[in-house]
């Protein structure tokens, strides 16, 4: 059968002609334009289309019914479906009050710490929740994510010492202590443009230390020597609003990254100040597939950061791009006239991670999963 208007469109509503056939139906859009939704349109249409029902071969009718039912039992499944009783990414992530201290950098004791640890339930979580985002989704591009948690605890334990990420390593990555300007470029000319403004934000912030030892929202972090505060905007992935209502500008500024990592565990954005004296020993960051980027704040003379066994300097209004899944430490060694080192920190992430990798990174890793 076939839809056709009858006469000239009226602007009140629009008359429709029920045309029977031997063939399955098949309806014009046409006649929505000058559709009006009045009470004697609406009549119209209800009666017309139960009309078009009892005309319509039998076959389409149960075929449209058949696929109704199966949409209806493929809802009902996925909507009832539980995900299997893991312990969550994120608590692995989580570290509690430092109880060891190994080469100068802090480490819990937790048995769940994921940082800390490395068993196999960690990978089975990781494998179910890759699965389950493909899914939803597609395997496309997922073959170097697969490769990686299927073959986890080979390439933590036979990493070469130089970078050996403690948590996630995603094969076949190019490799290299520092990455130039052009790695991301787009993100370091916006932070590089803002220099001020962040400046600006963190010595009001910084104010508050004249008052009190330490002020609300700033963490004090464990070195063998010195002191090191940190400001979260973004700690783990997860927002701290109370943070950020203290430095809106820079908070905003975060919105305007192309490569940001703000939807998984791996990602920060943080104020970091090394007093002078200050010593964070050699470590490893959690994975390879950020890039960890630092602008500088104010950098006083003898300071350095050490990345694979090669030192960089900071720069004012400069950044400072590294993978910081290699062992790296960084030094304050200026007096106290010089006063403290201190660089805005924000996760990129790699240039070389597919945009189909970074959707599915951060489902597997997204905070509380």
């Amino acid at each position: 059968m076939v839809w056709a208007p009858l006469g000239a469109p009226r602007t009140d509503c629009l008359t429709l002609l029920h045309i029977p056939s031997k063939d399955c139906p098949k309806m014009s859009l046409e006649w929505l334009v000058a559709w009006s939704w009045s009470l004697d349109g609406l009549r119209d249409c209800i009666a017309t289309g139960i009309q078009s029902v009892r005309d319509c071969d039998t076959t389409a009718v149960i075929t449209v019914a058949c696929l109704l039912v199966l949409f209806v039992w493929y809802c009902y499944h996925v909507g009832r479906e539980q995900p299997r009783p893991y312990v969550s990414v994120n608590s692995l992530m989580q570290a509690t009050d430092a109880n060891g201290l190994q080469n100068g950098y802090v480490y819990c004791q937790s048995p769940e710490c994921m940082r800390c640890t490395h068993n196999e339930g960690l990978n089975q979580k990781l494998y179910h929740n890759l699965q389950e985002y493909a899914k939803r989704y597609s395997w496309s591009g997922m073959g170097r994510i697969h490769k990686g948690i299927r073959e986890q605890g080979r390439y933590l334990n036979s990493r070469p010492s130089i970078q050996k990420p403690e948590v996630f390593f995603l094969p076949d990555l190019p490799t290299t202590p520092y990455f130039s300007r052009d790695a991301q470029k787009h993100d370091v000319e916006v932070l590089e443009r803002n220099f001020q403004t962040i400046l600006c934000e963190f010595e009001t912030l910084y104010k508050a230390f004249s008052n009190c030892s330490l002020p609300q929202g700033w963490k004090m972090n464990s070195t063998p020597s010195g002191e090191w505060f940190t400001f979260y905007l973004v700690n783990q992935g997860v927002c701290v609003p109370r943070n950020c209502r203290k430095c809106p500008r820079t908070y905003r500024l975060l919105g305007s990254l192309r490569t940001c990592i703000g939807n998984n565990v791996f990602g920060n954005a943080c104020i970091s100040v090394l007093s002078p004296g200050t010593v964070i020993t050699e470590h490893y960051g959690p994975t390879n597939i950020r890039i960890r980027c630092h602008l500088g704040l104010k950098t006083p003379n003898g300071c350095e950061l050490v990345v694979g066994g090669e030192p960089q300097c900071w720069a004012e209004g400069r950044c400072l791009l590294f993978d910081d899944s290699f062992l790296h430490a960084a030094f304050h060694e200026g007096s106290a006239e010089d006063g403290p080192r201190v660089v805005f920190m924000v996760d990129l992430w790699h240039p070389n991670v597919a945009a189909a990798e970074r959707q599915a990174l951060d489902f597997i890793f997204a905070p509380g999963r």
